[in-house]
């Protein structure tokens, strides 16, 4: 590769052969150590005597090398060279391209030398990639003598395979492809319904046909070897007589004029009808090598490698299907990887994603802006590339894709690193981030635009992914202090979440005391018995995503995991952070780990931490502490626990409010699973949102620690989000009832805990607001949409006004038991009707009614044998 990314001199394999391609034929005179080299590489493997074939055009390499090779100087090629070499320029191969590429395939070794170039500038018209000869041999590998001159320069040898950012570009600019594709085409409809897959085309050889306005693409084509691709991301489109004009196109296009016999695998039978009206051979078949284009799914993987091999010497393929379903049934593999369709695809520069497109109509491309105003996962990095390292300029549009792009980048990581196009790309992120760095990122200092979130997000996922992590740390923490660490440290985990109810089954993270610094690393030890257990080590507590923030405080995910897959495991995380062990649900463990190295956090459990070894633990160096109690466990800014004495009076405040929760929920007093509330610097949504953990902002951390403080100052909103873990659906009527009953138990604590009056507990709950509500809610016509959050609280809190706490603790027993409860809104609520006024031994009916109930008459019925409730808060409005 020369300084300017162009690629002089390649290497690749094909079937059990292998190719060296040279770009120019005087390269076998003018460089004969490498050509010797590559003679050597190619013969790797065989017999010492196995034959060297030399066409007569390059006798010369002939007469240089037969000393240490046995040539063999051929007018043409021919088989009689089994599975040895054959050296030959560009221009010798015409009329031989089928027995070369099967030589290749079955083992042979092919040096092939020249240029396309001035072949290219005398057919103006014709594509180089298809048309040109020798392409039709080494295309098969992946490798193209391109149209473009390449720069000649003394190129440096590489340790390793060169790599820059300026060759991450686009091989073509496929409007003349885009101009068949689209003839006639004037919509792409995706209505009724269609549940499509975003496709992730980042091949230098693929191209967008069909996408969104913001750039998801539906529908791609590529060239892969000698042969072409089509792929729509639903198989179900392809029988849509709205799209005939397009796929009468498509597989022309892909058929290549052979007009040869187009194979419909089975299971496609409408998709076929509509084909074998577009006046093409059409036949419905499996897997054929005698076909000119095959049609079929993304479902299958048995014929992957067949199906490759097919493209590659020139078939067409059009390929249908999505992934999101099939990521959503395997949520323990990965789509990109594992999916069957991108077992095909990846190669082909082209992958499904399981983000998905739901339907719509869309318009084509516009053929003169096709190329420079569609999003296309190669150019726009390109281009950034050349923006950080050269400071080249962006267009709006180009600036306006880059958060796409951040995400595209990070979903690409995920694909195999086992070939060179992934190494390229990785090279350019490296060079982007060694270049522009990691912008600075905090509370005072947040960062705003897509350059920036770019740069965070991406060197984020490079840390994550890059064969040296250590050469990148000094780019990305620039400002990162030794803390001191302790050795060799145990680590007790003991849990059972087997035993978890099924409103709080779930994981649950075990907190070690630990905390890495950011980059720094460390080795686990754990015993052969929890291996592959579905065990992870977490490193963060901070799990919200800020992918689709306006503005970051931090990087958008901070948070790593590791499976537990064998008894020494290293964990890391680019941004540190406090160790957990996260057990599965339905798994009882018991075992003891040891951390090789780790910083000790301020870390106090309740019945395990004396208050004399808390007064000494509360200055451990760590950013970020934890305090543990019977029924939740709180982490906070290390900051706001310095100065905490008596951590024993904190685990008691907080015991009484757990059993509070308890009490109202009828659940026992130990908790199945502690609740936990992590307090960060930001947060995906709110000033709070439950959860496993409950996520708060830092400022919240404060009346979490201190008993002074939440005994002077309501913490309704704390409680709030403790209670929407306590909703359960039977009882609730979504959306209404969501930011509603939660503050039930908001109510509860405050009255029966903390020692609140009603109206002091929140600012919306003083009895003028209160009525203020009710009077409106009645003027709007009692129309239950306006029914929600504090005015639906009051319907609520009019029945605890006249029928206690007890009677709401009665309803929730009752509906603990229940089975077979409805899932619609009106069902649901007669069924509560019902069962509070069992509980109350009243009718109620009529209350619900006046608070716009849809009460129906059989519940009306079966509530008559009971008193009625004549003189609810609710008649003086009728």
């Amino acid at each position: 590769m020369n300084s300017h990314g162009q690629v002089l001199m390649v290497a690749s394999k094909y079937g059990s052969g292998r190719v060296v391609v040279l770009g120019h034929e005087a390269f076998l005179g003018s460089l004969p150590d490498l050509v010797e080299k590559a003679l050597h590489r190619l013969k790797e493997g065989k017999e010492q005597n196995v034959p060297v074939g030399a066409h007569q055009y390059v006798k010369h390499v002939s007469d240089k090398h037969k000393s240490k090779f046995q040539f063999q100087v051929m007018n043409e090629f021919n088989s009689s060279l089994g599975d040895g070499v054959y050296v030959t320029d560009a221009y010798c191969v015409e009329g031989k391209e089928k027995e070369l590429i099967a030589f290749m395939k079955s083992g042979g070794g092919v040096l092939i030398a020249g240029q396309a170039w001035s072949w290219a500038e005398g057919r103006p018209k014709d594509n180089p990639l298809l048309h040109f000869p020798r392409n039709k041999v080494a295309g098969v590998a992946g490798v193209y003598f391109s149209k473009h001159r390449g720069d000649a320069e003394c190129i440096p040898v590489h340790p390793t395979i060169p790599a820059s950012w300026m060759s991450v570009v686009i091989g073509k600019d496929f409007e003349d492809d885009l101009e068949f594709l689209l003839h006639g085409v004037s919509e792409f409809d995706l209505m009724n319904g269609v549940v499509a897959s975003e496709i992730l085309i980042h091949g230098a050889l693929a191209f967008p046909i069909g996408t969104t306005p913001d750039g998801r693409a539906f529908l791609a084509g590529a060239y892969y070897g000698q042969g072409r691709v089509v792929v729509i991301s639903h198989e179900g489109l392809m029988k849509r007589e709205t799209l005939a004009p397009f796929f009468t196109n498509a597989l022309h296009w892909l058929d290549e004029g052979r007009q040869g016999v187009v194979g419909v695998v089975p299971d496609l039978h409408q998709a076929f009808d509509v084909f074998k009206t577009f006046n093409l051979k059409c036949e419905k078949t499996k897997f054929r090598e005698d076909l000119s284009v095959y049609v079929c799914t993304a479902y299958k993987e048995d014929q992957v490698e067949e199906i490759q091999e097919f493209v590659a010497e020139g078939g067409g393929l059009l390929i249908g299907g999505h992934a999101w379903h099939w990521a959503q049934c395997h949520k323990d593999k990965k789509s990109m990887t594992d999916f069957a369709g991108n077992k095909i695809l990846n190669k082909m520069g082209m992958t499904l994603l399981e983000t998905y497109i739901t339907d719509g109509a869309y318009k084509p491309p516009v053929l003169s802006q096709a190329i420079s105003d569609t999003y296309h996962f190669r150019h726009v990095l390109h281009k950034f590339a050349g923006h950080v390292t050269q400071g080249e300029e962006l267009a709006a549009h180009e600036e306006e894709w880059l958060k796409k792009l951040s995400g595209d980048c990070t979903k690409y990581l995920n694909l195999d690193a086992g070939n060179n196009n992934f190494n390229q790309i990785m090279s350019t992120f490296t060079e982007i981030i060694k270049k522009a760095g990691l912008p600075k990122v905090c509370e005072s200092c947040p960062v705003k635009t897509a350059r920036d979130k770019f740069l965070l997000n991406i060197g984020t996922e490079l840390y994550k992914k890059h064969q040296n992590p250590e050469e990148l740390l000094p780019f990305l923490i620039k400002d990162n202090p030794l803390l001191p660490v302790i050795y060799n440290h145990k680590i007790s985990v003991d849990t059972d979440t087997g035993a978890a109810s099924e409103q709080r089954s779930g994981e649950e993270w075990v907190s070690t005391g630990l905390f890495l610094a950011p980059g720094m690393k460390t080795y686990l030890s754990v015993p052969a018995n929890v291996i592959d257990k579905g065990l992870k080590v977490q490193v963060g507590c901070q799990i919200d995503s800020l992918k689709n923030a306006k503005e970051l405080k931090r990087a958008p995910c901070v948070c790593e995991r590791f499976p537990v897959t064998s008894e020494m495991l290293l964990v890391h995380n680019l941004w540190g952070g406090l160790i957990y062990f996260i057990v599965p649900p339905k798994t009882k463990v018991a075992f003891t780990a040891v951390a090789q190295m780790a910083v000790p956090a301020p870390y106090y459990k309740s019945g395990v931490t004396s208050v004399q070894e808390w007064q000494q633990l509360r200055s451990a160096p760590s950013p970020w502490a934890e305090l543990e109690f019977d029924n939740i466990i709180v982490t906070v800014p290390s900051e706001v626990v310095r100065t905490l004495e008596r951590p024993d009076e904190l685990a008691a405040f907080w015991d009484a409010n757990m059993r509070a929760i308890a009490d109202l929920g009828v659940i026992p007093h130990k908790f199945k699973r502690k609740e936990r509330f992590v307090c960060d610097v930001q947060i995906s949504h709110g000033w709070m949102h439950a959860g496993y953990p409950v996520m708060a902002h830092r400022a919240t951390a404060a009346s979490l620690v201190s008993v002074k403080d939440a005994k002077t100052q309501p913490i309704w909103g704390v409680i709030h989000e403790l209670g929407h873990n306590q909703q359960r659906a039977c009882w609730e009527f979504p959306p209404n009832t969501t930011e509603c009953t939660c503050n039930l138990w908001s109510l509860y604590v405050h009255e029966t805990v903390l020692g609140f009056k009603r109206e002091e507990c929140e600012p919306a709950m003083p009895m003028a607001k209160r009525r203020s509500r009710i009077e409106q809610y009645v003027k709007d016509g009692k129309d239950l949409t306006k029914w929600n959050t504090f005015v639906a609280l009051e319907t609520y809190v009019q029945l605890q006004e006249k029928f206690g706490w007890d009677a709401f603790k009665k309803v929730f027993a009752a509906y603990h038991t229940m089975k077979d409860v409805p899932k619609d809104n009106k069902s649901k609520m007669n069924l509560y009707a019902v069962t509070f006024s069992e509980a109350v031994g009243m009718d109620l009916s009529e209350f619900f009614k006046a608070w716009g109930w849809p009460i129906e008459g059989d519940t009306e019925k079966k509530l008559s044998r009971l008193p009625a409730w004549n003189d609810h808060p609710m008649t003086k409005y009728n």
